[in-house]
């Protein structure tokens, strides 16, 4: 892995523009393209990108966590909340449906696109993941990403999975 990839040299706060990607999604039973640039358009948002659906930490702390504290954010002046995986719509789709989810929006970034233009690619590869993302959270301001959070360790292959510094609760408190 070169550096060029790392998420910390990757992101300049205040600068770096959320990178443009056509993410197919299904909505009511047909696929529709969603443009990242057009979605975060004119809003301030949290994108929060994790290693995948249905994985332990995902699935009990990180999406419910946001998801119930979806007003507490709105407090702080975000406008809607999205889940980044290298997961399909099908799966992204089931996964929320089944948690209950209802103030998070799912990106399902099944091709890996929107993780490596943002540097958050990393192989999962020990655990048979293939490429994944590595834990963290933007606060997207009109397309422009204003704060980041991303865990410590950031490596391919990681023996452990930090999931500190993009928790909701510390984003809360860092807003």
């Amino acid at each position: 892995m070169t550096d060029e990839r790392r998420m910390g040299l990757e992101i300049i706060e205040g600068e770096t523009r959320v990178p443009e990607v056509i993410l197919p999604q299904r909505v009511g039973g047909e696929f529709v393209a969603l443009d990242t640039v057009e979605q975060f358009a004119g809003k301030r948002v949290i994108v929060f990108g994790l290693p995948g659906a249905f994985t332990p930490t995902c699935s009990t702390q990180q999406l419910p966590g946001f998801d119930e504290n979806f007003e507490k954010f709105q407090e702080k002046g975000i406008d809607e909340i999205y889940c980044v995986s290298v997961n399909d719509t099908f799966v992204m789709n089931s996964w929320f449906e089944s948690l209950g989810i209802k103030n998070v929006y799912p990106l399902p970034d099944g091709n890996g696109e929107f993780t490596h233009l943002i540097g958050a690619e990393c192989s999962k590869s020990n655990l048979g993941f293939g490429y994944r993302s590595w834990r963290y959270a933007v606060v997207v301001n009109d397309g422009v990403i204003e704060k980041a959070f991303i865990e410590d360790g950031y490596q391919d292959n990681a023996e452990s999975d930090p999931y500190e510094i993009s928790t909701p609760e510390n984003l809360l408190e860092n807003l």
